[in-house]
This record gives C-alpha cells, structure tokens and sequence, in this order.
C-alpha cells in the first residue's frame, strides 16, 4: 500500500503563532544580484568595498562578492532591501553620478521607508552639484518647493532644511526661473540693533548669515557668489531691513524663522512678490525670542494651514543627516520636552 503524502497524511495544519512568524522573517533569507558592468562595480562596491561594508553594517546583513556577482544573506525584508540599494547605487554610477556614504546612508532611509525608485529620492541640480535627499522627508520638502511658492520647512538642527533650501534657490538661479536670491535672518542676538556693529550693512549681519554664505559656496563655485554678492544678485539683509519692500522675481529665504514675532512674520510673508518664491525655515524648539513673546513662525503655520500655494515640511530626528550622534541628541531634547509637557499638564 502506498503511503498518503502531502499535508492530508499529517492531519490538520496548526495556524502558525506569532512567534514563530517573527522567526521565520528573521530567518536568513538569500539575495543575489548580477550585474551586467563589472567597470561600473569599483564605483558601487567602494574603496576596499566600503560601500558595501556600510550596507551590511547599517541593515545587518552579510555580502558576499564574486567577479559580478553580490550575494546577500540575511532577514528577508533587510536582504532585499540590501539588494535594492545596491541596484539603485548601480544605476548612479551607470550615470556618473557621484556615490559617497552620505548618499548610501540616504538610499537605505528611503528603501526602509517604501519609497520606490521611480517616486523616492529626489534631487537639486546646479553646475557644480547634484544634491540628492537623503531621507523621505527631504524628498518630500524638494517637491514641496517645486510644486508650491511658499514652503515652510520646520524641525530640528541637521534636517538639511536650510540647506536644500538654499540650494534649490542657486539651481532657480541658474535655470533663469529666477533673477536673484534674497537671504535674511532675524538678528536676535543683537536685538535686531546692529549700528554698534563695526563695518558696513554686509559686515554687520555675515555672522549671522555665515550658514547661509556656506550653503551656497557648496552648490556654486565661489567666484561666482563673491561676484552675485558684490552686483546684488545675491542680496543679505537682516528682517529688520526688509520692511516696506516688494521682493518680485526672487527667491527669498527666511532662514532661523522661529525667532522672529508675530508682527515680524507677517510682514515677511507679505514682501512676496510677482514670480517670487519663498522658503521659510526654523526649529520650534530653539527659541531665543524674549521670555513671554511668541514665536512668529507657530502662528503663521497654524493660520495658513490649507491655503492654496502654501505648503508646510515638518522634519523629526529620524531626518537628522549630520551623524547619528546629532540624531541622539535630538531625540533626548524632544523626550525630555515631551516629559516636561505631560508633567506640566
């Protein structure tokens, strides 16, 4: 008699229990990628395959490369997310695009997240860089600015939101969508009172603008800043100095913008002019206003909420991209706040 086989001959299946269906998604999966180039895999794998070390380290896996082969081993969902790193970092440098550990760093936060590679990391372009977001937050404050004229970009220290801000403002530039860039900070710390100050308006408020100076040195060659500096193409002032004015073609940056008042903030939103643009950026959590003043930019978020042309990009600590250390520290400064307000309360 021949013996029954298959799942009758075993009786009933038992429904697998949750434990046993986190080990089995934890249980060592295989992924294994070919690539068609082997020139273009010394740019993919790295110096000494750093890249590659930085993948396995970040999502916990073990790689394993053979002429044009990388294999991938282990828990499925980081196996195939490992994979589908790799294949974006192979499609980037198939294009010549450059591939540091910042730009990894930036394909695993999308990957983890679900972002596809059609729709997930976008990117600035200026002459001198590519700038490429390194977290889907970023993604999303990219395309805000394409699709909206004014862009909030609110959270904390090391989002990248002034920066990408500031890049994006050097690539309109470039593509004549603009004709000049306007870069302003309240001055708090002089009380927005800066004749004491030695040297002329420029010199005055450069310390508090030097973040803004920085950023676009990055995406610009230098040269050409000092120049756009010195004809007003790039302009500085202070908020102080912005009363009374129409700020028309430009892209207009407030950068520091929880410091500023109510009153101030207003003001600022309605410079706004005929194919002007405008980014807004601040960290709700820095505040140096007076003890007893509101913060211009809560407020402003708030009552523009829903209005059309207007959008509003709030980061977290899981965007922080300085190091992983900054993230830390932000993350204990939010608990810390977040316990203080559930006491208070």
């Amino acid at each position: 008699m021949t013996e029954a086989r298959g799942p009758s001959a075993r009786g009933p299946v038992r429904p697998e229990t949750a434990e046993e269906s986190g080990e089995r998604a934890t249980a060592a999966h295989r992924v294994v990628k070919t690539f068609d180039d082997n020139r273009l895999l010394p740019h993919v794998l790295g110096e000494y395959d750093a890249h590659l070390a930085q993948i396995e380290s970040r999502l916990g896996v073990t790689a394993h490369a053979q002429g044009n082969v990388i294999t991938l081993t282990g828990p499925r969902a980081d196996a195939e997310a490992a994979g589908a790193v790799l294949m974006s970092l192979y499609d980037r440098a198939a294009k010549g695009e450059p591939i540091t550990a910042g730009e990894i760093d930036g394909l695993i936060r999308h990957v983890r997240s679900g972002s596809t590679q059609g729709e997930g990391m976008a990117q600035i372009r200026t002459r001198r860089r590519i700038v490429t977001a390194r977290t889907p937050m970023q993604s999303a404050y990219i395309r805000a600015l394409d699709a909206y004229d004014l862009v909030f970009g609110i959270g904390p220290a090391g989002t990248g939101k002034t920066y990408l801000a500031v890049a994006y403002a050097a690539a309109c530039l470039e593509r004549g969508l603009v004709e000049r860039i306007i870069l302003s900070r309240p001055a708090v710390e002089a009380g927005e009172r800066l004749g004491f100050l030695p040297g002329d308006l420029k010199e005055k408020v450069d310390p508090y603008l030097r973040p803004l100076y920085d950023a676009l040195k990055d995406v610009l060659p230098p040269e050409k800043v000092e120049k756009d500096l010195a004809t007003g193409v790039i302009e500085v002032a202070p908020l102080a100095f912005m009363r009374g004015r129409t700020l028309s073609h430009a892209f207009v940056i407030l950068d520091e913008a929880q410091n500023t008042s109510s009153m101030q903030m207003k003001m600022f939103l309605t410079r706004l002019g005929e194919g002007s643009k405008m980014a807004i950026t601040g960290d709700p959590s820095q505040i140096d206003l007076p003890r007893g003043q509101d913060s211009g930019l809560g407020e402003a978020v708030r009552l523009l909420d829903g209005v059309k042309g207007i959008e509003a990009v709030r980061f977290t600590a899981a965007d922080v991209v300085r190091r992983d250390l900054v993230a830390r520290i932000v993350e204990a400064y939010d608990r810390f706040e977040r316990s203080s307000r559930a006491t208070t309360d």
